[in-house]
């Protein structure tokens, strides 16, 4: 058994569960400004509130396996990546909070709370892409630790990656709008999803040529060097850009065909498909470019000990959060919750 693998692998699919169901609630917020009403606010709050606090539970599971299964990259990413981590934590931590007393506290401090949830969710959400984007640029790795400078992330590439994802995030929550709510609400959501749809396909463009020009390991491995594509390394990999492309076809028709699952369900093909397209660009490293998953990872036994308990507890966690999706899966009023 390649417990290696397996790890990589786990944490592989909690990362992208938390960026597909994390961002349609992180989107939600971001999009907060942007509604008519208080009341539309209400809505689109009661749209995530069973789901939002359960969504985070990814990224705990992520970064906890991380810390135990692959001890060496998490000490490399940890300090390489501390500022944008912390913000990411701190946007977080301050958008809980401003969605509790939004909920039930007093009416008087209604907008501080508003603006805060909508705040945090844009600043988390800002945070994570700059987390991405310094690692998709590289880490300064040498004899197994970070030897580079506390600002390394901070890039005009990062910043691009960081502006793409927001763009992301607010599609995925727009969609997600469409889905669950109708009415004003709802034409407003698509309008948003147009918009948010468009920024996306032109910065995703402008991402993808930048990694190519800026990221020569990377470039190679989808075959464009000096200049121009070679086609028998490319062709193995063009079902990734494919699948991208297919998924803002999705979201297109579905705007246009008043759709309201199609455009959720053509967004998490677009993330999907970048997910996928950065794991190809990077495996089997763990750090770009200089750790691969099987240097970092921590011992067969531990591993091993730390699989049954996720074998036991994973399947309760899926269910739990299937239920929940399915227990709320009608549409919310304006005024009167699910209904």
């Amino acid at each position: 058994m390649d417990l290696p693998l397996i790890w990589a692998g786990l944490i592989a699919t909690a990362v992208l569960l938390y960026v597909l169901l994390d961002g349609f609630d992180l989107g939600v917020g971001i999009l907060f400004p942007f509604a008519r009403s208080p009341a539309e606010r209400d809505a689109m709050m009661n749209s995530i509130a069973p789901y939002w606090d359960g969504n985070e539970t990814w990224l705990v599971l992520g970064g906890g396996g991380l810390f135990a299964a692959f001890p060496m990259a998490y000490a490399i990413l940890g300090p390489a990546l501390y500022l944008p981590l912390m913000l990411m934590l701190l946007a977080l931590i301050l958008r809980g909070v401003a969605f509790e007393f939004r909920l039930h506290g007093r009416r008087r401090g209604k907008a501080l709370w508003t603006a805060a949830f909508a705040g945090g969710s844009l600043a988390a959400t800002l945070a994570q892409g700059l987390v991405l984007g310094g690692f998709i640029q590289g880490i300064k790795v040498e004899d197994g630790a970070f030897v580079g400078g506390p600002f390394d992330w901070l890039t005009p590439y990062s910043l691009l990656v960081s502006a793409g994802l927001a763009a992301g995030y607010a599609l995925l929550g727009a969609t997600w709008v469409i889905w669950r709510s109708e009415g004003q609400l709802q034409a407003d959501a698509r309008r948003w999803a147009w918009i948010s749809g468009g920024l996306v396909a032109a910065l995703l463009a402008a991402v993808s040529l930048a990694t190519l020009l800026v990221h020569p390991r990377i470039a190679q491995r989808w075959g464009y060097e000096g200049g121009a594509f070679d086609l028998a390394a490319f062709l193995p990999l063009s079902p990734i850009p494919l699948l991208g492309l297919a998924g803002l076809a999705v979201i297109a028709w579905g705007l246009r065909k008043g759709s309201h699952k199609g455009p959720f369900l053509g967004a998490l093909l677009v993330f999907f498909s970048g997910f996928v397209g950065l794991a190809a660009g990077f495996f089997p490293n763990i750090i770009p470019y200089d750790v691969t998953f099987r240097q970092a990872a921590n011992q067969d036994g531990p591993l091993a000990f730390m699989l049954v308990g996720v074998a036991i507890l994973l399947p309760v966690i899926l269910g739990y959060t299937a239920w929940v999706y399915w227990i709320f899966r009608g549409k919310v009023a304006a005024d009167a919750g699910y209904h």
